[in-house]
């Protein structure tokens, strides 16, 4: 068997050399962007994901704001041009689809809502936005995040945590036990650690073969869904109702849309995943990047203790109370434009396209790298200097070239869902603890915005 796998990849290691060979030739008469493909099957996807902003700034040095590489599977143009960029953004359905990596595909599923578009798209956005649009937050969402987020922080006091680790748990099963509450207690952890799997595998090279990340991602991918199925048939059989997003999925009485499973599975995995690592790095970085500005600090803590101020010592808050949270959505705002979670986009186009003067041949991705946009000085003065109090102006949000959140069609529907969670937590945790770091913190901020050991604070009660 050893042999055989070794064979295998020797051979598609020669088929992916011969094949970069006949694309040189195929397009040579062709104006494609310049650029270097790399080594077959590989291509530069070890350089892209280990060097990142370092990777994009030595290409562009080298080979200007738009050109060509190789890279999580397939022949890719990656621009840093921010008006091919917003074009390539907002004119989806012209030539260009979404054209996520075979391995996000293939471990988030192809109904996923990052995954489809035109008709498919509009169907799913609406039945996601029936789950966490404005109104289910309000009416449902809020209510349930309030309690979730009193109880987790509750036995801090006096202790040293690792906001990071914590922060982590908490975007996790804040989401989870929404979507599936009564087994929420039964199955949560094993959930967790099969989806931790399939998350790394999202961006890897498609390599089935056991001990790699896409191998190990697909395995679990396959668990979870055996989980849920079981989940489904005990409810079934049981006749009860559940109040729950795994319910309103698999259409009871409350949905508009009725959903095939895999639309369904899919869709869990889509709210996992979106909420995943943005509610967790952002809420981590904010309690990083207020602790090192205590004017900003302070601000935020008066404005969530008048909040306190209106409301009994127990008392949740409400819809109204998170819309006056105005310098809260500020902090977040600028926490995750300086920690960026999402570095860029990817497009597929479905025929010959020309841009820039570029052609891009039908098939290939146009990876659409946003990240440098967030610390563009001629938008945001002291680009990497923490500011929050530069989104006070509510035009800068909606500026032509902001994408924190993506853009046109395609601005996250789970946006609110996790400005509101971010915001909630940051209430209960300013306005009961006072904290201080533990050791040095030392921060990576590419491919994933980590501390590898940890954000430790000794945490005390005001």
């Amino acid at each position: 068997m050893t042999v055989l796998v070794f064979w295998g990849i020797i051979l598609a290691f020669c088929i992916s050399f011969a094949l970069l060979k006949w694309s040189d030739l195929k397009y040579r008469r062709k104006r494609l962007p310049p650029g270097t493909m790399g080594w077959p099957i590989f291509g530069e996807t070890l350089d892209f994901l280990r060097y990142g902003p370092d990777f994009m700034k030595k290409k562009r040095a080298k080979f200007g704001s738009v050109f060509k590489t190789h890279i999580l599977g397939c022949p890719t143009v990656i621009s840093l041009d921010q008006e091919l960029n917003r074009y390539v953004l907002m004119n989806e359905g012209k030539g260009l689809v979404p054209g996520y990596p075979k391995s996000m595909l293939d471990v988030m599923g192809k109904t996923n809502i990052a995954a489809v578009h035109g008709s498919a798209h509009k169907f799913i956005r609406g039945s996601l936005l029936t789950l966490i649009g404005p109104e289910a937050i309000r009416d449902q969402r809020l209510p349930e995040i309030d309690k979730f987020m009193r109880n987790f922080i509750n036995n801090w006091d006096n202790k040293t945590v690792d906001i990071q680790e914590k922060a982590i748990e908490m975007a996790f099963y804040a989401a989870f036990r929404q979507i599936i509450k009564a087994e929420y207690d039964l199955i949560c952890k094993t959930f967790k650690a099969e989806f931790d799997k399939v998350a790394t595998a999202s961006l890897s090279l498609p390599i089935n073969i056991p001990g790699t990340n896409y191998y190990e991602g697909l395995q679990a991918r396959k668990k979870i869904h055996k989980l849920l199925k079981q989940i489904r048939e005990k409810r079934s059989a049981s006749g009860k109702t559940h109040d729950d997003m795994f319910a309103e999925l698999i259409g009871n009485e409350k949905s508009r849309y009725h959903l095939s499973e895999e639309q369904i599975f899919d869709q869990i995995f889509a709210i996992l995943y979106s909420g995943y690592e943005t509610v967790s790095v952002t809420s981590m970085m904010a309690i990083k990047f207020l602790h090192d500005h205590p004017k900003a600090l302070q601000e935020l803590i008066e404005e969530h203790l008048a909040i306190r101020e209106r409301k009994k010592p127990e008392e949740p808050i409400d819809w109204n109370d998170y819309k006056s949270m105005s310098f809260t959505l500020a902090v977040i705002l600028e926490t995750s434009r300086l920690a960026t979670v999402v570095n860029g986009v990817l497009r597929k186009t479905t025929q010959d396209l020309e841009l820039n003067r570029f052609f891009i041949p039908k098939g290939w991705r146009i990876y659409v790298f946003t990240r440098d946009i967030n610390y563009d000085p001629l938008l945001y003065p002291k680009p990497f200097t923490f500011n929050p109090w530069r989104w006070m102006d509510k035009s800068l949000e909606s500026h032509s070239y902001c994408f924190l959140f993506g853009a046109g069609g395609r601005l996250c529907p789970g946006k609110e869902l996790g400005m509101v969670k971010v915001s909630t937590f940051l209430h209960y945790f300013v306005t009961k603890y006072r904290w201080e770091e533990v050791g040095e913190v030392e921060i990576i901020k590419f491919p994933r915005v980590e501390v590898p050991n940890g954000l430790h604070v000794r945490v005390s009660k005001h």
